[in-house]
């Protein structure tokens, strides 16, 4: 029998998750009222991220897939740190200049997501989700490494271009 435990961690993902995996479909789709994957491509290019319709579909389905892969608690350390990467890239390009307050155009939004997605990593998805069968299921100081690392090195590759 799941324990309380195991629910709450799988109302985080499912919320988090789906939430960002639909942030993402925005970029990438247009769907839910997303501007979709050219008009978002003219945004990273204003951005200095050339080309920018390239990066926005690597921004956009890291967080489409990332999202869904933190839901279905698939591949937990994998999809957090999609997640992370987009989020450290988000505060420095964007956020960063605006300082803490989302009200302000602040990274607040983009800190909160990263440490959610590091948490999940770091504590594992629960018994609830698809990972519970791998080794990496359980969450722990490795798992959490792993995604800050591949999250953070992927930012510094993107932000380097």
């Amino acid at each position: 029998m799941p324990t309380a435990a195991d629910c709450g961690m799988l109302l985080i993902r499912l919320t988090f998750g789906l939430l960002m995996a639909g942030h993402g479909a925005q970029k990438v789709f247009g769907l839910f009222g997303g501007q979709g994957l050219t008009a978002t491509g003219k945004g990273f290019a204003a951005l200095g991220f050339h080309p920018g319709k390239l990066f926005a579909a690597v921004g956009g389905l890291s967080e489409l897939l990332g999202g869904l892969g933190l839901a279905l608690g698939l591949l937990t350390p994998l999809a957090a740190a999609a997640l992370i990467g987009v989020m450290i890239t988000a505060m420095v390009t964007v956020t960063a200049a605006h300082g803490l307050w989302e009200t302000d155009g602040g990274v607040e939004y983009s800190v909160c997501i990263a440490v959610v997605a590091l948490a999940v990593a770091a504590i594992g998805p629960g018994r609830l989700a698809v990972d519970r069968w791998f080794r990496w299921g359980s969450g722990g100081w490795k798992e959490a490494a792993f995604a800050l690392g591949l999250g953070g090195c992927a930012a510094a590759i993107t932000l380097s271009l």
